[in-house]
């Protein structure tokens, strides 16, 4: 190509004429390349966009099955090398998630959705029962709270948001089918689950198997160490209950749990209502003990619980799970308190991926160039 230039690449006129040649074709044989590459991308990013697309409405499910094969792949392992076949096990212990988590969710749902419609009818009577309460504090402070009330308004967000909480709660349920034939695949079929992982995504098989455990983890302290704590909080909370004579202490059990995953929320959101409730119907002693109960007792429980569970799992940033909430229940419904910090989890893994797949790469090239 360089026919017309000497060894040492002198410039001449029929040298600089090879030399443009030369770089005009590499120069277009490079932008071929990259033409053909763009084009695949875009057909990637097109058929994936297309596919997550209409699998949003079963991400829930997806989630769900990611979830209980961390948690089942060990037992079902264990289990094939004691004789067991592989479809077996993996049957076996779907019928055991069943009956261990889906059942007591199930029974819990159904529960809530009573409540709440019944809560959501007699909302206002709650916030009456509010500006009461507020009515004896307004001489004290001078100053009018209980006009800065709207009863009608309060009351109809509160009824449209439990209603909605409790419909997400059930379109739930549609997930479940599509997360047991996903778990039972990723169960029977691990080793060519692992392989197919490492083949279609783009990254090495060292890195990818630090993300594999740093997604375990992620996915454990999320699905076991924050449903634990809150239930742990419930039961604490409902022995309360039961010994200051609360109505529907199992309802408001169940309020509590939901609130101890919640940060900054917590026991708080079951413990107030409950306060209220109990000072308007003149029973201060039990309202106030049910408040202290609330505080000193359910909150210990939480600090103390969640130590022991820190020590056996990895602990999540309340802020993760702040976020996480906020996200997870607009989409998921009920199972977004779980499943919302959990793709927030696996977001924060992903960022972590690139970072570590081609930060530091491109940090390094720099800190080269530079020297």
């Amino acid at each position: 190509m360089l026919k017309n230039c000497d060894k040492n690449l002198r410039f001449t006129s029929k040298c600089g004429i090879s030399l443009s040649r030369y770089i005009w074709k590499t120069m277009k044989t490079i932008n071929h390349k990259i033409i053909r590459q763009l084009f695949v991308l875009f057909l990637i990013i097109i058929f994936g966009w297309i596919i997550l697309k209409e699998l949003l409405p079963f991400l829930s499910g997806i989630l769900g099955a990611i979830t209980l094969y961390v948690l089942l792949r060990r037992f079902t392992e264990k289990m094939v090398n004691s004789g067991w076949k592989p479809s077996v096990a993996a049957v076996t212990l779907m019928i055991g998630s069943f009956f261990a988590i889906l059942i007591p969710l199930a029974g819990a749902i159904m529960m809530l959705t009573n409540k709440i419609n019944q809560a959501s009818k007699n909302s206002e009577k709650v916030v009456n029962a509010l500006k009461q309460q507020l009515n004896k504090w307004e001489d004290k402070l001078n100053y009018d709270i209980s006009s800065q009330f709207d009863t009608e308004k309060i009351s109809t967000w509160v009824s449209d948001n439990l209603t909605s909480f409790a419909g997400g709660a059930f379109n739930a349920l549609i997930a479940v089918a599509i997360m047991y034939f996903l778990l039972f695949y990723m169960l029977t079929n691990r080793k060519e689950l692992r392989e197919s992982l490492a083949d279609y995504i783009p990254i090495s098989r060292i890195n990818l198997k630090a993300i594999g455990i740093e997604t375990r983890k992620m996915v454990r302290a999320n699905a076991i160490g924050i449903p634990l704590v809150a239930i742990a909080q419930g039961i604490v909370a409902l022995i309360g209950f039961l010994i200051f004579g609360i109505e529907s202490p199992f309802f408001w059990a169940v309020i509590v749990t939901i609130g101890s995953m919640i940060p900054f929320v917590g026991n708080f959101l079951g413990t107030i209502p409950v306060f209220i409730i109990a000072l308007s119907t003149g029973t201060p002693l039990q309202a106030w003990g049910i408040l202290l109960y609330g505080i000193i007792v359910v909150g210990t429980t939480d600090n103390v619980i969640r130590l022991f569970v820190l020590n056996k799992l990895d602990d999540v940033h309340p802020l993760i799970t702040l976020i996480g909430v906020i996200i997870g229940i607009p989409v998921f419904g009920f199972i977004g308190l779980i499943f919302g910090p959990l793709l927030v989890s696996l977001f924060l893994v992903m960022v972590k991926i690139y970072k570590k797949e081609y930060g530091d790469k491109v940090g390094g090239e720099g800190s080269d160039s530079s020297n």
